[in-house]
């Protein structure tokens, strides 16, 4: 297994992620049992979820279910582990439930805290982008979240471009925390991050897009 850092960071995590948005629906708790200690034991050292997960929940009755599961399973194994997880999705039916607010982040980060039984986040995510919601607000909730111990390092999911680089333009100015990595949607079907997220995650050091541009480079694709 290869370890490499987190793009410009000094995180160490393995080349290969464990997605877990199947656990708690698609699969019960022995198979996402299962998948964890396939995954641990040949040396994947990075797990991935959301609180929202599993995807195709049918009630908010089983929100953070994936989290509670990998949570049970995390116990003694903890330090060994890189943990992400995301927020933004709704939690239930309120309107301060949902999105990237600093009252949403903050409720959203103890909730997914408690159901991991840790006291930290490696890397914390925004699922997506909140347009309701100024992003200075967003990028100072979730610095004050790294002062506070409760997060180590801070990445987005399904962003543009120009909202990664906006994003850290405003963290750089007001000395926040940095993005540090995108996890785009990419398939043979949906490239459109070839255009732009890719290479300004490269130059700008960002973790997420080197399989995607390794992807076209070596395959030709998009030539």
């Amino acid at each position: 297994m290869e370890i490499r850092s987190l793009g410009r960071t000094g995180l160490k995590v393995t080349n290969l992620c464990l997605g877990t948005m199947t656990f708690g629906n698609q699969a019960d708790k022995k198979a996402s049992f299962e998948i964890l200690d396939k995954a641990y034991e040949t040396g994947v050292n990075f797990i991935d979820t959301a609180d929202v997960y599993p995807i195709g929940r049918q009630s908010h009755a089983v929100d953070g279910a994936t989290e509670s599961i990998i949570g049970e399973w995390l116990q003694g194994r903890r330090d060994k582990l890189v943990l992400a997880t995301k927020c933004f999705g709704a939690m239930g039916p309120g309107p301060n439930e949902k999105g990237l607010s600093r009252k949403h982040i903050f409720t959203a980060v103890e909730d997914s805290l408690r159901r991991f039984k840790t006291d930290y986040l490696d890397l914390y995510q925004a699922h997506q982008y909140d347009k309701d919601t100024p992003m200075e607000e967003t990028l100072r909730a979730l610095d004050d979240l790294i002062q506070q111990g409760k997060v180590r390092y801070i990445g987005i999911s399904n962003w543009r471009a120009w909202q990664v680089a906006k994003a850290n333009g405003i963290a750089e100015r007001k000395n926040y925390a940095r993005i540090v990595s995108v996890q785009p949607r990419y398939n043979l079907l949906f490239r459109m991050i070839e255009d732009d997220l890719v290479p300004m995650a490269l130059d700008e050091g960002i973790e997420g897009c080197r399989y995607a541009a390794n992807l076209r480079i070596h395959s030709g694709i998009g030539k």
